[in-house]
């Protein structure tokens, strides 16, 4: 354990220096650094997907799941992704040195409020290759220095990954510990990392539960928490069946393994017959497994007196612990409920703070109304009227790659880059004024 203890305040030693340096490196440079390290990857991708089978291979014989599988996987297009993605930052504005606020003060001095680096960003993540691109890019961009500590399912993955973007950021004159990761499979070496107060400035856990929760109740460190995504879909008695159909569809089947996926449905009383019975239907034939109440049920079996088959194949009734499930598999929660109001209280109550969505005619006063009230009432990061939850993502906010979604309410919120990496410091420039 000593050893451990050693080799990780080592590492963390070595990106604190590196940070120092990148904090004084000029937009051209850290730009240039990560287009180097793009070319690299798409040059080195046949060793990067080598290395990522022996993961695969380890992955499938200890049983993981498939939506984990599908996280874990790196195929050449996905190597391009991180490629694109890294380009992409490349060309977004230079987060750091930003006058966020200039005035004049009494005396005569000019106060400045400038953005900053934030230091050095930890990453502890699971089995996720791709953010081992993803966060060294992010942080690099906004004059961070990182320390990553990838799930030992992705371990071969991560380690092939780390060594191609240190080189090419070295080779482009960054220090070679900008990008600094943590190289064993040994647990322990998580919670060495989350005493290292004052060596690392931020720790970001990205993962399932039991992993965001272990980190906010034991690092020494503070932790932005990117949550969990237990999300639903609430279909208003005004919705468009066809529309509201096609979200929960894209929501909970288009990819399951990720934390804005649709985990729940609630559904009006008053349209649960007319909506259901084909709703769950779709659901079957996609090899969704539902978990419903009495109603829900109800509807299930008149999906099959309809001619629909396997409906109730795919149906078992639900329990408490199922409305507060992230399954991240081909599984959903189904709830009917009295209007938007239960709606709400329900998504507040099992909800983990992330994507909501509400599906209701707004061109309807009723359904305009229901929307509003949806809105105003669900405390999460993203709120959707008749928009997917899927949306919930960097790119797709405008914000380029993400390092994560936070469900928590101070510093940042929701998908967050470049902007939450950074901080700010206050600059007085004065004539030699002196406070009386």
């Amino acid at each position: 354990m000593a050893d451990l203890e050693t080799s990780v305040r080592a590492i963390a030693l070595a990106a604190r220096k590196a940070s120092a340096v990148l904090a004084r490196t000029t937009t051209d440079q850290r730009n240039a650094a990560l287009l180097a390290m793009a070319r690299a990857l798409r040059e080195h991708s046949a060793a990067i997907v080598e290395a990522n089978a022996e993961d695969m291979r380890a992955g499938r014989a200890a049983g993981m799941s498939e939506g984990l599988l599908d996280r874990l996987e790196l195929n050449e297009q996905r190597v391009e992704g991180m490629a694109s993605a890294l380009e992409d930052l490349a060309s977004l504005s230079d987060p750091v040195g930003r006058v966020l606020e200039e005035r004049t003060i009494e005396g005569g001095m000019l106060l400045q409020r400038i953005s900053v680096p934030l230091g050095v960003v930890a990453m502890v993540y699971e089995a996720r290759p791709n953010v081992t691109a993803d966060a060294a890019g992010i942080c690099l961009k906004a004059g961070n220095a990182c320390v990553l500590r990838g799930g030992s399912q992705a371990l071969h993955s991560n380690i092939a990954l780390t060594k191609v973007l240190r080189d090419a950021a070295q080779k482009a004159g960054l220090p070679a510990d900008s990008i600094c990761s943590i190289e064993t499979a040994d647990r322990a070496a998580t919670d060495v990392l989350m005493g290292l107060h004052g060596l690392v400035d931020v720790l970001i856990p990205r993962g399932g539960a039991g992993l965001i929760r272990h980190c906010i109740e034991h690092s020494k460190i503070p932790v932005i928490e990117t949550g969990t995504g237990n999300c639903h879909v609430y279909v208003h008695e005004s919705a468009d069946f066809d529309i509201a159909r096609a979200i929960v569809m894209n929501a909970k089947t288009q990819r399951t393994g990720v934390c804005n996926a649709c985990e729940s449905l609630l559904v009006d009383e008053a349209a649960a017959k007319a909506f259901l019975p084909r709703m769950l239907s779709e659901l079957a034939n996609a090899g969704v497994v539902v978990h419903g109440d009495s109603l829900a049920r109800e509807c299930a079996a008149l999906a099959e007196e309809g001619g629909s088959a396997n409906v109730l194949e795919h149906f078992v009734d639900a329990v408490e612990a199922d409305w507060g499930t992230e399954y991240l598999a081909l599984e959903i929660s189904v709830k009917t409920v009295s209007g938007v109001e239960e709606a709400v209280e329900h998504i507040n109550r099992y909800g983990t703070g992330h994507s909501e969505c509400i599906v209701a005619n707004t061109s309807s006063e009723d359904g305009k109304n229901a929307a509003d009230a949806f809105a105003a009432g669900v405390d999460a990061a993203a709120v959707y009227v008749n928009v997917s939850t899927r949306f919930t993502d960097g790119a797709c906010f405008g914000l380029g790659a993400e390092i994560g979604i936070s469900t928590q309410k101070l510093h940042v919120r929701g998908p967050f880059a470049l902007e939450a990496l950074t901080s700010y410091k206050y600059v007085v420039r004065g004539e030699g004024q002196v406070r009386g």
